[in-house]
């Protein structure tokens, strides 16, 4: 039997097959462990994807439930993701010197096609991230996730809010017009705050630290050239480049730090809740393995089996981008309903009255108004200092990932609230029918009323009653659950009073239509 000859194929045929094959190739170059379709090849393509990486490959069911983190951290990253697209979209027509700023934000909001839409998004989507970092923070400290071995990621997440913060404030100024050049122009005020010790203290000419800070945020003594330059290169270049390093060490210190908090009851939860199951293997192992000798690891995945947990592609993957999709909704929404504001130039000769900063720093508005180094300087660094202190000074165990989890629980929280909301505005209330020492004794020396003002007693009431707390409950976390309500709920209370009842000459008015007419 002859053995049949094989005509060798030409040089184009080869190169035709080889060109209609290259589709698939490439996709096998991407993904080279192929469709995801099975346990294994799922927890490859998340292990072999520089980006899903830094997930784990299966994920717990606990972590799935919609009320252990309700997505706050996804929809985080959603919202900076979207102001990334929509800045770099801006960053074509926006010229960051004053002479053309203004032109080119009314271009872009009156020329440009869907440049309005576009500005909208952005300015919306910056809003939602510092809305959904509040939250996130606060949905962490209440399932008590920042307990070991999460205190570094704690701080950094700490870090995220800041320059979050930092993000938003810079780019208020670009636009160039009153509201921003006011705004921008009482925060530099807030910066240059401890001139209102120094000055009492008579060293201001040797120790200038509030007129050095201003300086560094302006680099110059008022709003100009160069603050807005300043505020441009660090908003489009020096932030999201700290923000994004930061974000890639939080979510790799997730994954390292044991995945997201849950109770250690949560196994027994899931079981006890009857819902249907995913089987932990479904395909039969391909290597074996032979032992020397074991050693318990140090690790926070030691003594953790792969019960209840899925792989995270579909599962997780599929949960993330609903959160996405949900935010980018919402932002779209928003940016349809209500434009971003654009007011008339800025001139340094009309300030604005009232002149306010954006709302997220209302409430420290609120209390620069009757102290600035305290209420700029001096409260926000304790509450920063305090937060930072937080996952080492609490060592307890219980509760940990349980909401409002740990002595006290939901009903301390509750009580919180009523001693948060309450002191806030009472305080408030006495001050702005009475006054304040100011008014009462208009010698008084300014060191006195820089420690003795409505934010310094504020504080004060809200730091016995965390310590009363703790002697009560006999435990730190029930101080700190205390502490973080009362200061979150005077936050919101002095928000709401910076925003919608202060006018002209930061006066209370009930409405703006009771502000004196012009």
């Amino acid at each position: 039997m002859s053995t049949p000859i094989i005509e060798p194929r030409s040089a184009l045929q080869i190169f035709r097959n080889n060109l209609l094959a290259a589709p698939r190739r490439l996709l096998d170059a991407m993904f080279r462990s192929g469709k995801p379709t099975t346990d294994r090849t799922r927890s490859t393509f998340v292990f072999g994807n520089v980006f899903l990486h830094l997930h784990s490959v299966r994920t717990h069911r606990w972590n799935l439930r919609w009320t252990t983190t309700m997505g706050l951290g996804i929809a985080t990253t959603a919202a900076f993701l979207i102001t990334l697209v929509t800045g770099v979209l801006l960053m074509f027509y926006y010229k960051p010197y004053p002479d053309a700023a203004y032109d080119s934000i009314k271009d872009i909001h009156f020329v440009v096609p869907t440049g309005r839409f576009i500005r909208n998004i952005h300015r919306w989507a910056a809003n939602v991230m510092v809305v959904a970092v509040i939250l996130h923070m606060a949905r962490t400290f209440y399932t008590a996730a920042y307990r070991r071995p999460r205190e570094f990621n704690w701080l950094i997440g700490m870090g995220l809010f800041v320059i979050t913060l930092g993000l938003s404030f810079t780019g208020y100024l670009l636009p160039w017009d009153q509201l921003a050049y006011w705004a921008i122009t009482i925060g530099a005020n807030i910066a240059q705050s401890p001139r209102e010790v120094t000055d009492a203290l008579n060293i201001t000419d040797w120790f200038d630290p509030g007129g050095f800070q201003k300086l560094l945020l302006l680099g110059s003594d008022v709003v100009g050239d160069e603050a807005l330059i300043r505020f441009y290169l660090l908003h489009v270049m020096i932030l999201p480049l700290a923000l994004v390093a930061l974000m890639a060490v939080h979510f790799w210190r997730i994954r390292k730090d044991g995945g997201l908090v849950r109770p250690v009851d949560a196994d027994a939860r899931l079981e006890s809740s009857k819902e249907e199951t995913y089987p932990v293997f479904t395909e039969a192992p391909k290597k074996t393995y032979q032992l020397a000798a074991i050693v318990k690891g140090k690790t926070p995945v030691v003594g953790r089996g792969p019960e209840n947990t899925v792989p995270s592609m579909p599962h997780l993957f599929y949960a993330e981008l609903a959160v996405l999709m949900l935010t980018t909704l919402i932002c779209i929404g928003l940016s349809l309903l209500s434009d971003a504001p654009l007011k008339e130039l800025a001139n340094p000769a009309v300030p604005e009255n009232p002149a306010k900063a954006p709302w997220y720093f209302l409430g420290l508005q609120e209390m620069v108004a009757f102290s600035a180094f305290m209420g700029g300087i001096g409260i926000p660094s304790i509450v920063i200092i305090g937060l930072g202190l937080i996952p080492f000074l609490d060592r307890e165990e219980q509760g940990t990932g349980e909401w409002f989890g740990g002595a006290g629980g939901w009903p301390l929280v509750k009580q919180a609230m009523v001693v948060g909301f309450g002191a806030s505005i009472l305080i408030e209330a006495f001050v702005i029918r009475f006054g304040w020492l100011r008014e009462w004794f208009p010698h008084v020396p300014q060191l006195v009323i820089t420690l003795i003002n409505p934010g310094t007693v504020l504080t004060l009431v809200y730091a016995l009653y965390s310590v009363w707390l703790v002697r009560r409950y006999n435990s730190t976390r029930a101080g700190a659950l205390g502490l973080f309500t009362v200061f979150l709920c005077g936050f919101i209370v002095l928000t709401i009073i910076g925003t919608y009842f202060r006018g002209p000459n930061w006066e209370f008015f009930w409405s703006p239509a009771d502000w004196p007419k012009h």
